[in-house]
């Protein structure tokens, strides 16, 4: 395993169902050559624990930001707490993961008032947005047109891409890399197969949304970040490549987006 270097752009650690054996999770992940990966945030509180564990295990680097399930804890000193957050740590190396979720939630104008600030903040510190988008990519692009019109449309990536080709085509013309997860792996994720094709090499990225949404043949487990590697394998043949390409091409997109190679 010592050629592949692969990295989970997208993972979440922190949950109960990890407290026993990190240790054995991260010894897997550097055993299946995941060299970096991208704890991501779902709420502020959150953070003192992201940053323990980012301090502690050198593969893991880390988002702070509000997800859109929990835009109701969105509040007026949320986004100077965001800032200083990113600030005070190097290994803070996005904003996120925020976004729009309508499949879940219908509180639209909450969420938005909650995503906003948090794009402000990504584009004001130089830093990358994690976007979730799930039932709300319309609203999502028109939000993103809004800001790219005056300048101040953040780089980032669509997490867990479940869109269609149009779709993507629109969040890639605004700049935007496209992350693709277990899901991909999925027999039935046809559309999610199509864009995997057409998506640009330059333009990816994989991730394993770890505990969540474990690649086939690991379906039904908790899925981990050392999985990333099924996901990787599984673009490989629909892109008619090998691992070690998808490997190059998705670490390096990865590389580029967060600037891992920036940090000390």
């Amino acid at each position: 395993m010592s050629d592949i270097q692969l990295i989970d752009s997208h993972c979440h650690l922190i949950f109960e169902n990890f407290e026993k054996d990190l240790e054995e999770v991260v010894l897997r992940l550097r055993s299946r050559g995941v060299k970096k990966l991208v704890h991501a945030c779902c709420e502020l509180k959150e953070i003192p624990k992201l940053k323990t564990i980012s301090h502690k295990f050198n593969e893991i680097y880390y988002s702070v930001g509000l997800h859109p399930l929990e835009a109701r804890k969105w509040e007026l000193n949320s986004k100077s707490l965001l800032r200083r957050s990113a600030q005070e740590d190097k290994r803070v190396v996005a904003i996120g993961e925020l976004g729009l979720d309508f499949f879940k939630n219908q509180n639209k104008t909450q969420q938005i008032d909650a995503l906003i600030p948090q794009m402000e903040l990504a584009f004001e510190l130089e830093l990358p947005v994690i976007i979730h988008c799930r039932d709300a990519a319309n609203e999502m692009i028109e939000i993103c047109n809004d800001l790219s019109k005056k300048g101040k449309c953040p780089k980032g990536v669509l997490h867990c891409w479940t869109g269609n080709t149009k779709e993507m085509k629109q969040f890639l013309d605004l700049g935007f890399y496209i992350s693709f997860s277990g899901i991909v792996t999925f027999p039935k994720a046809y559309e999610i197969h199509e864009c995997a094709k057409l998506v640009p090499k330059d333009k990816y990225l994989i991730e394993t949304d770890s505990p969540f949404l474990a690649p086939v043949p690991h379906r039904g487990k908790r899925n981990e970040p050392a999985f990333v590697e099924n996901v990787a394998n599984f673009l490989a043949d629909l892109r008619s490549t090998n691992l070690i390409t998808i490997a190059n091409e998705s670490s390096q997109n990865a590389k580029d987006l967060f600037k891992f190679d920036l940090l000390s």
